[in-house]
């Protein structure tokens, strides 16, 4: 099937159907303007609607044996396994992702599709011992009821799924909202997953739409407990304000502006490779990319070189050629942005190692050095393909540099000596750091977020619980309490 013929619509209670809304969401490939499909927006009514087919649907899922609730996300994989070929041709169209970055992001999708598997089963509620004689203390972990997602451009069929698939596991109702420049890898294919795969109708609904259409309706509507955000820092505080005077959790998984941190007697080539695919997988559009590159001093020249040759050699193309590493950048916006960085640190003293020139979408990687300790790049998010490499003396200044920034979502550190690595990682103010590895790193189990404007929150495994259930304690009086009047 084309994807972008047949899935150019809103997903509500069981239906797809044309938007309501009063003008069209176009969907370009990045690469070559080729237009894929025109999209009417979701009017605030038909949010509503989703909402409230998402409330009426979860009452019921919730109360089917959750063996049986698997079975959906059990389908669900064996589909994304034989669909993976026009999958992944979908996001190199949609979003620009080269070949690798399309595998990667597959491979991701399926590993969280097999751990939602088991979510299903995971809550479990407890006994508590009470003060009281005869008091039994039962605490139930329930579905919060209706989950709203809220997912990005840049890995966008895998970070919809990342909370659609386990808020739906766990027996909630989902209601979805895609980047609008991502809206059928990011809304539509999901929901068309779910629903081959026998989820009942009502459980996912998805409407792609814009805040020039409804303003703030996704996050204000009454019906959502939880809303699981992912995207940029600016617009992740607006949600958490609003949420916050809603009465709502939030779950941010906002912006980072990583350091990948080389010490003296790190592996030079093997950190160099890291560096590498850490700045400038997806075109560097990446929350966890490695921004920032710290190398001291004593290994820098050796390292420095070694780090342009090998970034000088990433081809810059077609994503849909296999042996691309670099594709186009999200949108003509985002690669003036990018274009802009740049320009801004050369005017305030940068060294251009290597400048790579913007042809449309396309943005050839940079490598920049030099830059004054007090430049404002050195603390923002680059989402483009633009690498700083910044030299330190020593571990202590080495520390210093990594923490002077507002985010803290990843990072990594490169040394012979693991310990050592360690010690180093544990005085990082960031929610995740890798030892000798890059910082591009996602994983079913183990608690993924940010510090910081980094986020607020954490999912994955048990983490993943914690977001999308709550508790609810019901005690059972055997006897007679007794009372004081």
């Amino acid at each position: 099937m084309s994807y972008f013929t047949e899935l150019a619509q809103q997903y509500i209670d069981g239906s797809w159907r044309p938007g309501r809304g009063a003008w069209d969401i176009i969907d370009f490939n990045p690469y070559n303007g080729e237009k894929l499909a025109s999209i009417t927006v979701a009017s605030a009514d038909e949010v509503d609607e989703a909402y409230r087919a998402a409330e009426r649907a979860q009452k019921s899922w919730a109360d089917t044996n959750p063996y049986t609730r698997r079975m959906v996300f059990e389908r669900a994989l064996r589909l994304v396994e034989e669909r993976e070929g026009e999958i992944s041709d979908a996001i190199v169209d949609e979003l620009g992702g080269t070949r690798l970055k399309a595998g990667f992001e597959l491979h991701l999708a399926k590993e969280f599709l097999r751990e939602s598997i088991q979510l299903a089963l995971r809550p479990q509620g407890r006994v508590i011992p009470s003060p009281v004689d005869g008091k039994e203390n039962r605490v139930y972990r329930v579905p919060v009821g209706v989950v709203g997602v809220i997912s990005p451009f840049n890995f966008p069929f895998l970070l919809s799924l990342k909370s659609v698939a386990p808020a739906l596991a766990l027996g909630n109702g989902v209601v979805l909202k895609p980047h609008q420049n991502t809206p059928i890898c990011g809304g539509s294919l999901v929901a068309k997953i779910l629903e081959d795969a026998g989820l009942p109708a009502g459980l996912l609904n998805v409407v792609i739409t814009d805040i020039a259409e409804i303003g703030d309706a996704f996050l204000t509507h009454p019906v959502p407990k939880v809303i699981s955000f992912t995207g940029s820092d600016t617009v992740g505080q607006h949600v958490a304000t609003v949420c916050a005077s809603q009465f709502k959790h939030a779950v941010l998984e906002l912006g980072g502006n990583s350091a990948l941190t080389v010490l003296d007697d790190a592996d030079v080539d093997y950190a160099v490779d890291a560096a590498v695919f850490s700045r400038y997988v997806h075109q560097g559009q990446v929350c966890m990319a490695a921004n920032r590159i710290l190398v001291d001093r004593k290994v820098e020249k050796e390292f420095t070189e070694k780090f342009v040759a090998k970034v000088r050699s990433l081809k810059v193309g077609d994503p849909r050629d296999p042996s691309t590493v670099i594709g186009p950048v999200i949108n003509s916006t985002q690669a003036e942005a990018v274009s802009g960085v740049v320009d801004q640190a050369l005017a305030e003293g940068a060294t251009a190692l290597l400048h790579g020139k913007a042809v449309g979408n396309l943005v050839e990687p940079s490598v920049l050095t030099g830059l004054p300790a007090d430049s404002p790049v050195l603390r923002q998010e680059i989402f483009g393909p633009v690498a700083l490499l910044i030299p330190f003396d020593g571990d202590e200044e080495a520390v210093a540099v990594a923490n002077d920034t507002p985010y803290g979502l990843s990072g990594a550190v490169h040394t012979r000596d693991v310990e050592r690595g360690v010690a180093f990682a544990r005085r990082i103010d960031t929610g995740m750091i890798h030892v000798n590895d890059g910082t591009v790193h996602d994983e079913p189990l183990v608690a993924f977020g940010g510090e910081k404007r980094s986020g607020l929150g954490r999912l994955n495994g048990e983490a993943t619980v914690e977001a999308f259930t709550t508790q609810k304690w019901i005690s059972v009086q055997h006897g007679r309490s007794q009372f004081p009047f």
